[in-house]
């Protein structure tokens, strides 16, 4: 294997260059994937068929809640990146743990926001606002999931093997990913919510 010692670990071989181009191609798929779901909701988000409308359902408490801890885990993710190319590899296990926890955080709150929405009569049946609400939110928390468990084996190959170009650009690929997730957040916060509250 040929390393390159004058870039981060994580592009120091050309195998790890193509994975994470690679993975910024993967990426602009799940922009299409997201913009179909905003593209559905904003067709669909008035039609209620005589169900709640987000004014009715949207709580800022909860919504605030969810926003904080991912943007919070968004920062503490961007510092374990920092720490692995310091090489501090302790450091950045700590980050990465606080980011899953703080992603857990956020998951265990919308988990109570769906149920509240359905409490109020707000199911995915209800009506097609609902129905696609219910659908852009969902596979947003999914995603997150999925991020959860992907940065639990991250975190037990970097405590088995060490930093290694391998490890290294595996833990960089999930911190776009995870960067990826907030910043979709940003817009489920802006347009959907924010918008929805109005």
């Amino acid at each position: 294997m040929d390393i390159n010692h004058s870039l981060p670990l994580e592009y120091s071989t050309e195998e790890n260059r193509l994975k994470i181009f690679g993975f910024w191609i993967f990426l602009g798929a799940e922009i299409m994937l997201f913009a179909t779901l905003f593209a559905a909701y904003f067709t669909l988000y008035n039609r209620t068929a005589g169900g709640p409308d987000g004014a009715e359902i949207f709580q800022i408490t909860p919504v605030f809640l969810e926003t904080i801890l991912l943007l919070t885990s968004s920062f503490t993710i961007g510092l374990g990146i920092h720490a692995m190319r310091l090489g501090r590899v302790k450091a950045m296990m700590g980050f990465f743990i606080v980011t899953l926890l703080l992603g857990l955080g956020f998951l265990s709150v919308e988990v109570f926001e769906f149920i509240t929405y359905v409490h109020e009569g707000a199911g995915i049946q209800t009506s097609a606002f609902t129905s696609s609400l219910l659908a852009t939110l969902g596979t947003h928390g999914a995603h997150v999931t999925l991020g959860f468990f992907w940065g639990l084996f991250i975190l037990i190959q970097v405590k088995k093997r060490g930093l290694t170009p391998a490890t290294a650009n595996k833990s960089f690929i999930f911190s776009l990913y995870w960067h990826f997730l907030d910043v979709v957040w940003i817009f489920i916060f802006s347009f959907i919510y924010l918008k929805g509250m109005m």
